[in-house]
This record gives structure tokens, C-alpha cells and sequence, in this order.
């Protein structure tokens, strides 16, 4: 780079709010949604974008930011091609980590767990709500494996759309459908000033009880 960039001084204060035992649910997804809904309250840039990490069979991790489809009882949902790279890596080695960042609010959540694919019932219901445009890209794109030119994809869409004309529901591909992370950490961090960020940890037991603590930043 001809001039080099300056990171080094980039520096925000943090001070909206604070993050204390007293005031947390004890449950971690009733916590999550509380933050959940005041992000969506604070018009928050895309605030169900979430990056999920995953990692092979060798523990090599890769990121790609998706997006939360639904949050249940269980745990974060979140839908793509089973035959993509993180469908592969979720196959190998079925554990993965999920990390939101609200800037607006100056917060982030990590959740840490165990992966498994969805009913097939939980992906159609959600694939046939999806436009017909999205419904038809998910039979196009053969994601994550290498094409000579956009004009494959292009190609592919005009197949599948010719194919389904006729069709007022199209079926999902075998290829495609949800997964469901089920927690088993969840750390809560909002931003402070000085540095001294609030940070609070869930963690489930073999009793399926939540037990919550402090970290220091």
C-alpha cells in the first residue's frame, strides 16, 4: 500500500448502558431477545446478521456472515445449502459459533454449540416463504464450488425458472434447509468506557441449568 493505513489510533469510548447480574433473565434466550427486539426497536443496521464460525474435521475454522431466521427454545436457526462449504464443515465436525454486533448499541452476543439440521417440515414451511426469485436461486447456485463465469449462474436460473413456470409451489431442494445451533455458552458484552466492558457468561450444565458470571474484559 503506497500509504499505509492508520488503525492504530481508532478508538471509541463506549457509554450507553451497563450490564449487571441484578438485571439479566436467567435464561440466556430470553435475555437474547430482549436485546434482540430493543435492536430492532434502535433500527440497527441489519441486526439478525450473525457470523457463523465453523471449523473441519481438522479444526481449520472459517467466517461467513448469515442471517437468524428464528429464534426457539432450543436455540438460533439459520438456513443455506447443505452441500456449501459450512454445510461440509458442519458435517465433519458439528459445532459452531455464532457472534452478533450491534454498534448502534454498542453490544455483542457469542453463542458456542452443538449443530443439527432442522425438521424437513421446519425448511419447507420457511423456503415457501421465501420470494420465488430467492425459492429459485437455491436450485441455481451449486454454492461454494468454483465456476468459470457469472454467466453459469445466470444460465442455471433461466433452467430452473423455465422448469417451475408451470408450478404455483416449488419444491425445496434436498440440498437445502435449515440448521439449528443449540447453546451451550452464551456471553452477553456491552461496551463501557475505559475499556472496562461488562461481559456476562451463561453456560448449561448436564441438567440443562444455566449458571451465569462475570469475566473481566
Amino acid at each position: 500500500m503506497a500509504t499505509p493505513l492508520s488503525l492504530a489510533d481508532i478508538r471509541i469510548n463506549y457509554s450507553l448502558k451497563e450490564l449487571t447480574l441484578e438485571a439479566v433473565s436467567q435464561d440466556p434466550l430470553q435475555q437474547f431477545e430482549t436485546w434482540m427486539q430493543e435492536a430492532l426497536e434502535a433500527k440497527a443496521d441489519e441486526p439478525t446478521a450473525m457470523t457463523l464460525s465453523t471449523a473441519d474435521a481438522h479444526g481449520r475454522p472459517t467466517a461467513r456472515v448469515v442471517l437468524l431466521k428464528a429464534l426457539q427454545k432450543e436455540g438460533f436457526v439459520f438456513y443455506t445449502n447443505y452441500e456449501s462449504r459450512k454445510g461440509q464443515q458442519l458435517l465433519e465436525n458439528p459445532f459452531a459459533a455464532l457472534t452478533f454486533f450491534w454498534p448502534a448499541l454498542e453490544r455483542q452476543v457469542r453463542v458456542e454449540g452443538k449443530v443439527e439440521r432442522v425438521a424437513p417440515e421446519m425448511s419447507d414451511t420457511y423456503f415457501h416463504s421465501r420470494p420465488r426469485g430467492s425459492q429459485i436461486g437455491a436450485w441455481s447456485s451449486p454454492q461454494s464450488t468454483a465456476i468459470t463465469d457469472r454467466s453459469i449462474l445466470e444460465s442455471l436460473e433461466k433452467e430452473y425458472s423455465a422448469r417451475f413456470q408451470n408450478l404455483e409451489v416449488i419444491p425445496r431442494p434436498e440440498h437445502w434447509g435449515g440448521y439449528l445451533v443449540k447453546p451451550e455458552r452464551i456471553e452477553f458484552w456491552q461496551g463501557r468506557q475505559n475499556r472496562l466492558h461488562d461481559r456476562l457468561l451463561y453456560e448449561v450444565d448436564g441438567h440443562a441449568h444455566w449458571h451465569i458470571q462475570r469475566l473481566a474484559p
